[in-house]
């Protein structure tokens, strides 16, 4: 399974298009969102094009299984207006025999989360800032920001297939990382 993984949209109908489009140049089979999806928090500047309507329009018709956790900027009444599971807390997938733990980031951290075994990834948002590292043998990574990246990275998602994370910049479609887990 080809699976597109992206995080804090923010309510930006123009990132949200870019994610969007980007899953299907890829020909990805499923969207895994990491919460922040349709508000802008009290936090953030407004992001390009914020229209968390359009948003939710652009989601609940795609043409793929979307599926997601709870971010620190979602609220309860999302779920009545998106046609796909979101408000979780975290969620787990396996992959053969090793996890992924996915989540938001803000209740779980790279430094507090459930036991997971050495070989077993750690998959959140919420920082706004990419990244791939082992921590004591945990696999941890983050996306980044489709609509409000911070400390100068692009704006991005994540491709999973067959043990390869790829991160894209969401402008150029370039990959500019990849790791084979």
């Amino acid at each position: 399974m080809k699976l597109f993984i992206a995080s804090d949209i923010h309510g930006s109908a123009y990132y949200c298009r870019k994610v969007i489009h980007r899953l299907r140049e890829e020909g990805c089979e499923s969207l895994l969102l990491l919460g922040d999806t349709l508000y802008h928090g009290p936090r953030n500047d407004l992001p390009r094009d914020y229209a968390p309507k359009e948003v939710t329009a652009m989601l609940t018709a795609l043409d793929v299984p979307v599926f997601g956790v709870r971010g620190n900027c979602d609220a309860e009444i999302d779920q009545t207006v998106l046609g796909f599971p979101l408000m979780a807390d975290y969620s787990l997938l396996l992959c053969g025999t090793r996890r992924v733990f996915v989540t938001h980031g803000h209740l779980y951290t790279p430094e507090e989360h459930p036991k997971l075994c050495a070989g077993d990834a750690f998959l959140f948002g919420h920082i706004h800032v990419p990244v791939c590292e082992e921590r004591d043998g945990i696999l941890v990574l983050n996306p980044g920001s489709a609509a409000i990246p911070k400390e100068q990275s692009p704006h991005s998602a994540m491709v999973y297939e067959d043990g390869l994370f790829r991160w894209l910049d969401l402008e150029s479609g370039e990959t500019y990382r990849q790791y084979r887990w």
